[in-house]
């Protein structure tokens, strides 16, 4: 019986790492759609977003079988339960990914960042996908460090995102109001989708440890 549910404990672990693939490969893909005006590559996007939304699914239905069946206590206990919560903020991870993808399409075939911002975003794109990499590894074999890693580049992004509202809010400007907003907003859903990575870095990191992880303070 303790095989049979540690061999489901593996099986959900490698099922919110996939989840985590997905969400980068979306992210890196919605970002290559935006600044190329691919909407082929956006549609591939928007496509997608199925299968991470049938994930989240399996995932909660997989926890609460063995919340029913097997009783975990402790740290699988915490696993089975922090699953649910992480499935739902790397299936919103994809969601935020879609709605880049979703302004690619609203404006193609123009493109939604001009010039003096595709650093900037091509930044963000690789930033944040490089961030739900990172929790494929944090997620299949827990460490400490990990949350506070991912908050610090969490900062950058941050930065990046005040950046773009710099910019698209100076006298200079000289891209109209239409797309300064909606800058604006993809610039957000960069920044939303950064912070649910740091969630689900966290959450895990509890499940590692039993106790919720906090970040020192600046000296």
């Amino acid at each position: 019986m303790r095989e049979t549910f540690h061999s489901e404990l593996s099986e959900l672990r490698g099922l919110l790492a996939r989840m985590c693939e997905r969400a980068a490969t979306a992210m890196r893909l919605a970002t290559e759609a935006m600044l190329d005006a691919d909407l082929d590559v956006a549609k591939q996007v928007l496509a997608a977003d199925t299968e991470l939304d049938d994930m989240r699914d399996q995932c909660e239905e997989m926890a609460q079988q063995m919340l029913a069946l097997q009783a975990p206590v402790a740290t699988d206990l915490r696993l089975v339960l922090s699953s649910i919560y992480c499935a739902e903020k790397i299936e919103r991870m994809g969601d935020l990914a879609e709605h880049i993808a979703n302004a690619a399409c609203r404006v193609h075939p123009d493109h939604v960042v001009p010039a003096p911002l595709r650093e900037a975003f091509d930044r963000l794109g690789t930033i944040t996908s490089e961030m739900a990499t990172q929790l494929v590894a944090h997620v299949t074999s827990p460490r400490v460090g990990a949350f506070a890693e991912l908050d610090a580049t969490d900062h950058e992004v941050d930065d990046l995102h005040a950046e773009v509202l710099r910019t698209i809010t100076t006298k200079t400007w000289s891209h109209g109001i239409p797309t300064a907003t909606t800058l604006a907003l993809v610039a957000r859903f960069y920044e939303r989708y950064a912070d649910q990575a740091v969630s689900v870095a966290k959450r895990i990191e509890f499940v590692c440890t039993g106790e919720t992880p906090t970040l020192s303070a600046p000296n």
